[in-house]
């Protein structure tokens, strides 16, 4: 890919902030817009119809695109009843708004992935996948506890949450985005399956799958670079664990 002018990485910059701004707002009217289906389509409609009460167990990883929030609506069409794994707001009363925000979009129930109630949510995601539930989580931020993978030419330590609990518990995994389309909130929603290593060296099969999520990622973000949330870093001291993110 031809380097970018230094016109189109201000141009880039200031759509990412654009986008975000946009689902800063949407978010407070999330269940609104979700009130009126012809805001989301799907890149791949003949999927929802084939898995249609049908998906089974299954592990959906996506990244901050569009307006991600969204990017749960494929589970839902397909009756899939998903969990979400998410990070806690420090502001306990933000916290609790958006959890209740989001309440809808996962009938499976919500559970945080760190803090107090991380280490017994591991258990009961695993618990719920195995009884043939499906759960999604946001997998394009820097995780210090992960394995390093390559993305955009540099490596970067990216975390093994989709590939282990796909890996361990058996299940599919897809990986999903979020477009935003024009300036009205709508937006076009793609996901794609993953084939899941299982061979008799399950560390090396959660690498090799984690690095092919970031593989997509690194993919669909080359397409729409303005609708990435890349303020997050993803590469400063990544060669120490445990390294400052600021």
């Amino acid at each position: 890919m031809p380097e970018k002018t230094p016109a189109e990485r201000e141009a880039i910059a200031l759509g990412m902030w654009d986008n975000l701004g946009r689902v800063m707002a949407e978010t407070v009217l999330l269940d609104r817009l979700l009130k009126d289906p012809s805001r989301i389509e799907y890149e791949s409609p003949a999927i929802i119809t084939r898995y249609k009460d049908r998906m089974g167990s299954a592990v959906f990883a996506s990244l901050h695109t569009g307006n991600w929030e969204v990017c749960i609506m494929p589970a839902n069409a397909l009756h899939a009843r998903p969990a979400g794994i998410y990070r806690i707001v420090e502001n306990p009363y933000v916290d609790r708004y958006i959890r209740r925000l989001r309440g809808g979009l996962y009938p499976g129930g919500l559970f945080a992935s760190k803090g107090g109630e991380g280490v017994a949510n591991v258990l009961r995601i695993a618990s719920y996948l195995r009884s043939g539930g499906t759960v999604a989580l946001l997998a394009d931020l820097v995780d210090w506890g992960g394995v390093q993978v390559p993305f955009f030419g540099h490596m970067t330590w990216a975390t093994i949450g989709p590939a282990w609990l796909a890996r361990r518990a058996g299940t599919r995994l897809w990986a999903g985005r979020v477009v935003r389309v024009g300036k009205e909130s709508r937006f076009m929603v793609s996901f794609k399956e993953l084939k899941v290593p299982r061979t008799d060296k399950p560390d090396e099969d959660i690498r090799e799958l984690t690095a092919s999520i970031q593989r997509q990622f690194e993919a669909w973000i080359r397409e729409h670079p303005e609708q990435w949330m890349w303020s997050n870093k993803r590469w400063k001291n990544h060669e120490m664990p445990g390294g400052s993110q600021d």
